[in-house]
């Protein structure tokens, strides 16, 4: 014949005592064994959106802003945490000039933003080959930290 328990409360608190007292680690503690997961890496295209937020795979022109713009884009580096490429700058500002005749420049896109399939360069700066022939207008020209358009998902 079977006893019913007279206090299965108890019971139950004292096989939960012993649980917690003894652990699931041994004395030195919980051990990890194994390398670090390392996050997976998303793949996809990679873009840059212009000035009026048109995303761009390695363009051959960009304007960047109302007042910079870059053509006739040779890229060096495409896809990476920076992309590199030459080209001719020439905005409103230097207008009417560089209409004909823009300035060689470089354009560097940075800060790489990954999304759920895709990603986009946050900022462009553009250096002119000869910043000195530059006219007086462009003192008043944001070339560095350019911050571009991201689309949010």
């Amino acid at each position: 014949m079977v006893r019913p328990l007279k206090h299965p409360v108890a019971v139950l608190g004292s096989a939960l005592a012993a649980v917690l007292v003894g652990g699931c680690g041994g004395p030195e503690g919980l051990r990890v064994e194994g390398g670090a997961l390392e996050p997976s890496k998303v793949t996809g295209p990679v873009y840059v959106a212009d000035a009026m937020g048109q995303p761009l795979q390695r363009p051959t022109g960009v304007g960047l802003t109302e007042l910079v713009t870059v053509t006739g884009l040779s890229w060096r580096d495409w896809g990476g945490p920076t992309a590199r490429a030459t080209g001719k700058l020439s905005g409103e500002w230097c207008l009417p000039g560089c209409a004909t005749k823009p300035y060689e420049a470089t354009l560097t896109l940075s800060g790489l933003e990954r999304q759920e399939r895709v990603a986009y360069y946050r900022r462009a700066t553009v250096e002119p080959k000869t910043p000195e022939e530059l006219p007086a207008a462009a003192v008043n020209v944001q070339f560095q930290g350019i911050r571009l358009s991201v689309p949010e998902f």
